[in-house]
């Protein structure tokens, strides 16, 4: 896309929810595609989760769309069981537009300053809009493509604190920004993979953000937090101060780099190496490990005439090691932010692998701050079966479309006029193609 062509995408508030109204989520992971069913039940933007549906992932690699015809499919299957489970509700029709992740490894965090002259006058919407369209310019390069943009803080003639401008007088309106961009290339291979599916995109969330805004109180939003969602090839972080999300980053590491070291460390089948981690798994040893003894299925027999048993061990000193580096990268990527106190001394751990038992500790251990499990909390009913951290992200999708209708302080602008985005663009062109 050319500097001519290029649109920063102006200020658009989300259509409001009204109650009654049917929201659908749809995470597209490593290791799993997983759809939530949602409808509004209060004007606070309250929802009630209808129908859940998830399944393997197929075609996704480092967060990235790498097979669409298998990705088509695992979407597919996960809306339909969705779609099954909300049948009364829908009546029969299927859905037609979806709130969809960005993977982490996909993103670009960009943090700006930028300065608006008001001499004086009354601080209006234009003038926080003229800000943040100076940030976008800055930001926004010529393949890549708007995600987020979120005032974190804002300050007039150098007195900060300031969380809503608008009514206020002075000479200098100043904002510090986060823009969240993502390669044009990776949506666009996104959007017709949802496209081939007969579904529209209505928003996209980086999956971070939506975990933090799944998994995080209030408290910890305000004070500092980061939220670390280790998934399957994934492990992306979001750092959230004065209610906002102000920085993100990844390591292109995550529970799937666990699950092969398994199975190439103990010369067994990649499904096994997986129950392997899941029933006996742990990031840290005990002294009992040494005398438990697991049974380990060779690779390509199918009948053995004697069961092949390990001590438990010998798994963990597999599982360590590996976990031990994901989250030293992750802890280097706290680092090279410069953020250091902003983050504050906590961190959720989230994703289908923060359930391993030892993980927490482990992650104490390494990155040096308190860490507890983060589970979907702003979300009421949903089923057992996806009320775990493997799905922070997935309700978060929900709260994040939700918080956009009824304009939370976490984000209140958005990536904007859809019609002028390039996933829309791609949505329409499916439309008017398939």
């Amino acid at each position: 896309m050319s500097e001519k062509t290029k649109k920063i995408v102006p200020l658009k508030r989300a259509k409001p929810q009204t109650k009654g109204s049917v929201i659908a989520a749809l995470d597209i992971g490593c290791s799993k595609t997983s759809c939530f069913i949602a409808r509004s039940i209060g004007e606070d933007g309250t929802l009630e989760i209808l129908g859940a549906g998830f399944n393997a992932s197929a075609g996704v690699r480092s967060g990235s769309i790498a097979d669409l015809d298998s990705a088509d499919v695992a979407v597919r299957q996960a809306v339909q069981s969705a779609e099954n489970m909300a049948a009364e509700t829908l009546g029969g029709y299927p859905l037609r537009a979806v709130i969809v992740n960005v993977s982490g490894s996909q993103a670009r965090s960009h943090n700006l300053a930028v300065d608006v002259k008001i001499l004086g006058h009354e601080v209006t919407e234009n003038d926080i809009r003229r800000a943040l369209a100076g940030a976008q310019e800055k930001a926004v390069g010529p393949n890549s493509e708007l995600v987020h943009t979120i005032p974190a803080f804002y300050a007039i003639d150098g007195n900060a604190g300031i969380r809503d401008p608008r009514g206020m007088f002075g000479q200098t309106l100043e904002a510090d920004i986060h823009i969240v961009t993502a390669p044009a290339d990776s949506l666009r291979n996104l959007a017709t993979c949802i496209g081939r599916g007969h579904l529209d995109i209505s928003a996209l969330c980086l999956s971070s953000y939506a975990a933090g805004l799944s998994s995080l109180v209030d408290d910890e939003m305000n004070l500092g937090c980061t939220v670390l969602d280790i998934g399957g090839g994934v492990s992306s972080f979001a750092v959230f101060y004065g209610g906002a999300m102000i920085h993100t980053g990844a390591v292109p590491l995550g529970g799937q780099h666990i699950t092969s070291d398994i199975a190439r460390g103990l010369t067994t089948s990649v499904a096994d190496a997986e129950r392997l981690k899941t029933l006996y798994g742990s990031a840290i040893a005990a002294a009992s490990d040494e005398n438990e003894m697991i049974d380990v299925p060779p690779i390509g027999e199918d009948m053995r005439s004697q069961p092949n048993h390990i001590p438990r061990s010998h798994l963990i000193g597999i599982i360590q090691p590996r976990a031990e580096e994901i989250l030293e990268h992750v802890r280097a990527k706290f680092d090279e932010s410069g953020l250091g106190a902003w983050m504050g001394r906590r961190v959720v751990l989230t994703g289908g692998s923060a359930q391993m038992p030892g993980l927490r500790e482990l992650a104490q251990h390494v990155l040096d701050k308190q860490v507890r499990v983060g589970r979907p909390v702003r979300l009421r009913g949903l089923p057992d079966a996806v009320s775990g951290p493997a799905f922070s992200t997935t309700a978060g999708l929900l709260s994040y479309y939700s918080a956009r209708s009824h304009e939370m302080p976490a984000e209140i602008h958005q990536a904007g006029a859809q019609a002028d985005s390039l996933w829309s663009r791609v949505n329409l062109w499916l439309k008017e193609n398939w």
